[in-house]
């Protein structure tokens, strides 16, 4: 696909995006696709579509990956391998075009909200081997939409975990980009989702990325790379530490995700990455903060807007505790 059609498609993504919706930087994106590494005749979903990066730029990267493809093989990666789902209707049609013009010629996406579906009902033939997305954080959901999770949110991201948990084969494998706080907050969803994440998957990495990544987002961000099928032993951690500060003219580039990616595959310790065992992580909070053992310890004061998030969070939690016991009196 040409440049200038890639251009016009991110800036209408970008128009349309709100709520806590943001633009993927494509560095991220092909970052993240190398770390988790999808293989042919695999199944490939997001079902926080968006302009559909994710899935675009997986089949470039299954195409350059395997140039000597049978016709048959061809055929699966065209019709059989990539799916998704997308609530809002601009972001369903620009992903649908995104992936026409990439070349993917019968794109597999539902225009559909994804968070309407029970967890209950999803069966395994429902599910998928990859898993790659950036769902909306700091999106709310109402309560009926809520009543088809086990852990209540109003917070979209976390519906989102659970729903990308669920649909994932066994031995499963996902990349999904998260606010950071999701590491500590300490309401009880929070706690919980980690909790779950942890005893139902092996969260083997936590990439951490640098403010300004996300343009226009005043949220830090995380990259959650875990496995379905066996509980997390240890987490190797990756602090994305820059010399420079990152916004709409000093963009993430794929030089700054190198070192990353190289020390991916070994989970090598340097000044930027380190482990911890799951041992060695209270199960009163599952906090999951990254913690960088190298670096001098700095008060981090957080950003307003996420501790007004955190507050506001918190008092929906007590309205629902407060509403349920005037239903019982």
């Amino acid at each position: 696909m040409s440049a200038l059609y890639e251009d016009k498609i991110k800036n209408m993504g970008n128009a349309g995006r709100n709520g806590g919706e943001y633009y993927t930087p494509r560095p991220l994106i092909k970052s993240i696709i190398k770390v988790v590494a999808p293989e042919l005749h695999q199944t490939i979903y997001d079902g926080a579509l968006g302009s559909a990066g994710f899935l675009c730029e997986s089949f470039v990267y299954l195409k350059d990956k395997h140039p000597n493809r049978s016709t048959a093989e061809d055929r699966i990666l065209q019709t059989k391998t990539f799916y998704g789902k997308e609530k809002k209707s601009l972001a369903y049609i620009i992903g649908t075009m995104n992936m026409i013009l990439h070349g993917i010629e019968a794109p597999n996406i539902l225009h559909t909200n994804t968070l309407s579906e029970n967890l209950a009902d999803i069966q395994e033939k429902d599910r998928y081997d990859i898993v790659l997305a950036n769902p909306p954080f700091g999106g709310k959901e109402r309560a009926e939409v809520q009543q088809n999770f086990p852990i209540k949110s109003s917070e979209t991201a976390y519906l989102f975990l659970q729903h990308f948990i669920k649909i994932l084969k066994a031995g499963g494998k996902a990349g999904i980009v998260i606010k950071n706080t999701f590491l500590s907050n300490s309401d009880n969803a929070s706690i919980s989702l980690r909790k779950l994440l942890l005893e139902s998957c092996n969260l083997h990495t936590i990439l951490d990325l640098p403010g300004g990544t996300f343009t226009g987002a005043g949220v830090k961000t995380v990259v959650l790379f875990f496995e379905k099928g066996a509980p997390t032993r240890k987490i190797w951690y990756y602090q994305l530490n820059l010399d420079r500060n990152l916004g709409k003219t000093n963009p993430l580039n794929e030089n700054d995700l190198a070192e990353f990616i190289a020390l991916s595959q070994s989970k090598g310790v340097s000044q930027n990455s380190w482990t911890v065992k799951i041992t060695d992580i209270a199960t009163t909070t599952y906090d999951l903060s990254a913690k960088n053992p190298t670096k001098k310890e700095e008060t981090t004061l957080r950003e307003p807007q996420e501790i007004l998030e955190e507050m506001k969070t918190l008092d929906e939690e007590t309205a629902d505790i407060l509403n349920s016991i005037m239903e019982m009196i």
